[in-house]
């Protein structure tokens, strides 16, 4: 649960950019526009908490739910100093169009609170989250809108979730995904995103000639999502050669020792750079490491004009793990040196996919194999894929603009039906 740096470029001004492209690709008239570019409620809470010394802090927090036309909302709960309105309605906004692009019957919220969970203890991360949920119980609910992990939370912070709305309204496992398996959590959830980002490398992988085994991969960021996708990736043979955190970077042109690295900072929660296995290097300096696959996987608006990150990118493709990590000045310049990048909200998406196998497993009453939850995820992420490969061949549209399209038009589909 590491906090980052704010990045150049808030993700609300990044999506707000990025909508206007697409539109146009997808034939959006003005009324279309106007209807799907706000959110459908937007909620801001004061967050009281007694801290372990007797005195009271209050957090401002954040629920915004951006669209519900296709189904209940649904996204996650970010701690982070700063996570403000915009960015939280930046990344409600995104939610809708990554359920869309999955074509899984949800649409888009977020939320967040504005404080620094390293600087908490675990009895005040629980007032945290107790607080927080009762403020906002109302806007939630298996049909309504249903929260999940995200930067700065965790599984036990969905269990407090749950147990606090469980106490309003009887037990509701449907409530929340990303839960702990003892209390309904799905199999395969904790990795679920990653393993989503590792299945579109495959497809572009084979479709494009280029291969994963023995392939220099360098990974921005490695909380869940940067972890698991090494993990994942070192098992399938590529060669991870540069990791990040907050706290710096390390590099082994050999490949790192994945697995030990694991252990040692995703499980162990230590920097990366004190990991012995390689040379501590900046996270600037990261970013010209030479590679076949660059992974941000933390905040956004990172691989941008600023420092000049976007002209010093050595790499073949750009993997966007991470929610709108890549400006749109950085785009254009990416396009003009023919590297392609994957869009966020199609190669994160595992995570919502896996969300939505929860749901239904908490609705069912009936838990499912990891083996079934990732044939399921291959499947969705996969047809998402293939369609946004097919759109962009057509149209001539770069990756993002061919996937917002699809997720666009599903959208104002939707609105068009219900008579909006």
């Amino acid at each position: 649960m590491t906090p980052a740096p704010r990045p150049s470029m808030q993700t609300g001004a990044i999506v707000r950019s990025q909508f206007d492209t697409a539109a146009d690709l997808a034939n959006l008239d003005d009324a279309e526009r106007r209807l799907l570019r706000g959110p459908f409620r937007s909620v801001t809470v004061d967050v009281p908490v007694r801290m372990d010394d007797g005195r009271i802090e209050v957090y401002r927090g954040y629920r915004i739910q951006h669209s519900g036309v296709r189904g209940p909302c649904k996204g996650g709960i970010r701690y982070h100093p700063e996570a403000d309105h915009d960015e939280v309605l930046g990344l409600a906004t995104t939610m809708t169009w990554k359920t869309a692009l999955a074509d899984i019957p949800f649409g888009g919220a977020k939320g967040g609170i504005q404080v620094d969970p390293r600087t908490l203890s675990q009895r005040e991360l629980e007032a945290v989250t107790r607080s927080f949920t009762g403020r906002i119980a109302l806007m939630l609910g298996p049909y309504r809108d249903i929260p999940a992990p995200d930067m700065g939370t965790n599984a036990q912070v969905m269990a407090w979730l749950l147990d606090e709305y469980s106490r309003r309204n009887g037990y509701t496992p449907a409530v929340v995904t990303g839960k702990p398996i003892a209390l309904g959590g799905s199999l395969g959830r904790e990795e679920a995103t990653a393993q989503g980002v590792v299945y579109v490398m495959e497809a572009f992988a084979r479709d494009d000639g280029m291969a994963l085994a023995g392939s220099r991969v360098v990974i921005q960021g490695f909380g869940n999502v940067g972890a698991h996708t090494g993990r994942i990736l070192h098992e399938l043979g590529a060669r991870v050669v540069a990791v990040s955190d907050v706290d710096g970077g390390l590099h082994n042109d050999r490949g790192l020792d994945v697995p030990a690295l694991f252990d040692h900072a995703y499980r162990h929660r230590r920097p990366v750079a004190e990991f012995p296995g390689g040379d501590a290097i900046t996270n600037d300096a990261l970013w010209r490491v030479p590679c076949d696959w660059l992974i941000p996987a933390a905040l956004g608006g990172v691989i941008c004009k600023d420092a000049g990150v976007v002209d010093d990118l050595d790499c073949k493709v750009v993997v966007e793990a991470a929610n709108a990590p890549t400006t749109p000045i950085g785009d254009k310049v990416l396009e003009s040196r023919g590297i392609p990048v994957l869009p966020d909200f199609l190669v994160n998406a595992g995570g919502v996919i896996v969300s939505y196998f929860e749901w239904a497993q908490n609705l069912q009453q009936h838990p499912w194999t990891l083996e079934r939850v990732n044939e399921e995820l291959l499947r969705k992420i996969t047809t998402a894929y293939n369609a946004v490969r097919q759109l962009r061949q057509t149209s001539g549209a770069s990756w993002r603009t061919a996937a917002y399209a699809i997720a666009l038009q599903r959208v104002a589909e939707a609105e068009h039906l219900r008579g909006h």
